[in-house]
């Protein structure tokens, strides 16, 4: 339970309370008036000036539930942004008995009126938070990051991230910038798969929340301050998976009335995964399972009755299918999936082909990313254990001896096992090591290395860098863990050479689209010139090559197609 209520305090599944909400005059306060839609916007003063919970969609709830998010055109008068909007409906535990009884329990209480109401969850929960230098001028075209959470595509909310401190550090250097932070829908109201839900034009959601949240910026982010030209999106894990989609979404088209949306990408610990169809079989029974436990199995039009049902009983349909923290950990019931339209096909299929946004990236990884998601399947023991897992939970494309051939690439839990570098150290469960490499290889280290490798060859003129953290490296049991970063990189918790490093490396690239102009660190070379890694450590870092477990990398360039999940 302990190793749980660590894991859960990471994700900020349920510890995030809403802040209180701070009575200003206007006249003390600072004040935006914006065009799209029309408002003016009453924010709270400081050294950080804060416009927290601007609306940019309308509200998604009656018929506007589970369907794309639709701009704002009416005037909104007067908007006193004194306090954050509300979180999406969060997925943090499955509802489902035959799963987890002691997390079925959870979810069941956390779905709650009182829990919900605790947690400032809802469906109307398309805002937006700005935060900028204190007296920033409209004209100032200040840098703009543009941050998208992570949580598994099931928790999250903007509220979680503040970007107080980026923009404090950003006016330390002399690089001032704007940061804005965007809510968008997660779990079955976000992500909801099926054929029906393809049929209806209603996929991908959380997806076309955080563009319709690019689009506001484009529109109206020139009123704060920022420049819209100079955008760059920024995510971790999902948040992360969901910046490579932003730029694979309508085949790589990010342009807004003839202008790019954005012009660099960050990803902390995720790009490409992938992926099967919205209507695949997977898909349809997680949609089935959410139409027979909201009892809409008999309605003549199943999603109209989803939209019609109250909300308590929507919110526990859509946790009735297995979560994140459950036995089938990242084989998630909530991810984006190709539709044809918005994200058009799988996303190494985009990669393949060139269609993703030809901007300069930076892309990194932790050493041991599969950690966490390797604590909750100690019943598995021998390989052909594992084999099966695989082969039931996430590869039904695959052939058992296609599974087998990847996980006979990890022949030695010493060598091959995560926490990697630990020996026979930290070895959890008999094949804990075992999967915990492969699960982090597969979603996060190996297809970083594939997305790069592709896109260089694709798009050789784009530049790109690359790391890999080791900073937590012999931390028992979970080494350099899935999340770590946000402690080190977003949040700066420990004043050391890591958290430095990376905020002058990142806000070079926000100005300059290479992280080492201006640089007072060592100089990170370009992935493409020698495909050598940054590998950040606590208080120094180092340059390796990109070449580790090259055996895992072949197979699965060679599978891949049958490894959607």
């Amino acid at each position: 339970m302990k190793v749980l209520f660590t894991l859960s305090s990471l994700l900020g599944l349920g510890l995030a309370m809403p802040a209180p909400v701070i009575e200003e005059r206007a006249a003390a306060a600072p004040t935006v008036t914006i065009s799209y839609p029309k408002a003016t916007i009453i924010g709270k003063g400081g050294d950080v000036e804060i416009f927290p919970g601007i609306p940019f969609a309308k509200p998604p709830v009656g018929e506007l539930r589970l369907r794309p998010p639709q701009p704002l055109t009416d005037p909104l008068g007067t908007i006193y942004a004194t306090e954050n909007g509300k979180a999406c409906p969060q997925f943090t535990f499955s509802t489902a008995i035959n799963d987890d009884i002691p997390t079925s329990a959870l979810g069941l209480l956390i779905n709650t009126p009182f829990f919900q109401k605790t947690l400032n969850a809802g469906e109307d929960c398309l805002f937006i938070n700005v935060h900028r230098p204190k007296g920033t001028k409209a004209d100032a075209k200040l840098p703009v990051l543009f941050w998208i959470f992570g949580g598994g595509f099931q928790i999250g909310w903007n509220f979680m991230y503040d970007g107080g401190p980026w923009v404090s550090s950003g006016v330390a250097r002399g690089q001032p910038i704007i940061m804005v932070t965007v809510n968008y829908r997660v779990g079955g109201f976000g992500f909801l798969p099926g054929k029906e839900v393809l049929a209806d034009g209603a996929s991908n959601l959380g997806l076309l929340d955080q563009r319709l949240g690019l689009q506001w910026v484009a529109d109206n982010i020139a009123a704060f301050g920022g420049d819209p030209s100079k955008v760059t999106i920024w995510g971790e894990s999902a948040g992360a998976i969901s910046v490579f989609d932003q730029m694979a979404l309508y085949n790589g088209d990010h342009t807004y009335k003839g202008k790019p949306l954005f012009r660099g990408a960050i990803m902390n610990s995720g790009s490409i995964v992938p992926s099967d169809p919205v209507d695949c079989p997977k898909g349809q029974k997680v949609y089935d399972t959410v139409v027979s436990v909201a009892g809409c199995s008999k309605a003549y039009d199943t999603l109209a009755c989803l939209r019609a049902a109250p909300y308590e009983i929507l919110l526990n349909a859509t946790t009735s299918v297995p979560s994140l923290l459950s036995y089938s950990s990242i084989s998630l019931s909530y991810l984006p999936r190709p539709d044809g339209v918005v994200l058009t096909q799988s996303p190494d299929l985009s990669v393949l082909s060139g269609k993703f946004a030809k901007v300069p990236f930076i892309i990194g990884s932790q050493e041991d990313e599969g950690t966490l998601f390797a604590l909750f399947q100690s019943t598995i023991k021998t390989i052909p254990q594992l084999v099966t897992y695989l082969k039931t939970y996430f590869f039904h494309g695959a052939t058992t001896a296609q599974i087998q051939g990847l996980v006979d690439t990890y022949p030695d839990t010493t060598t091959d096992g995560s926490p990697f570098r630990t020996g026979i150290f930290n070895n959890w469960y008999p094949q804990f090591k075992r999967l915990a490499a492969i699960l982090g290889d597969l979603t996060f280290t190996i297809t970083r290395r594939a997305f790069l490798d592709i896109a260089n060859a694709v798009h050789p003129d784009v530049p790109s860098w690359s790391y890999i953290s080791s900073y937590d490296y012999l931390t028992p049991v979970l080494g350099t863990f899935h999340g770590s970063d946000l402690l080190q990189v977003f949040f700066g918790v420990l004043p050391n050479y890591a958290s430095v490093s990376f905020r002058s490396y990142y806000l070079n690239f926000i100005y300059n689209l290479d992280p080492n102009n201006g640089n007072l660190v060592v100089n990170w070379p370009r992935w493409s010139v020698k495909k050598k890694l940054m590998n950040m450590y606590a208080w120094y870092q180092t340059q390796i090559d990109d070449n580790f477990r090259d055996d895992t990398y072949q197979y699965l360039l060679k599978n891949i197609g049958n490894m959607h999940i």
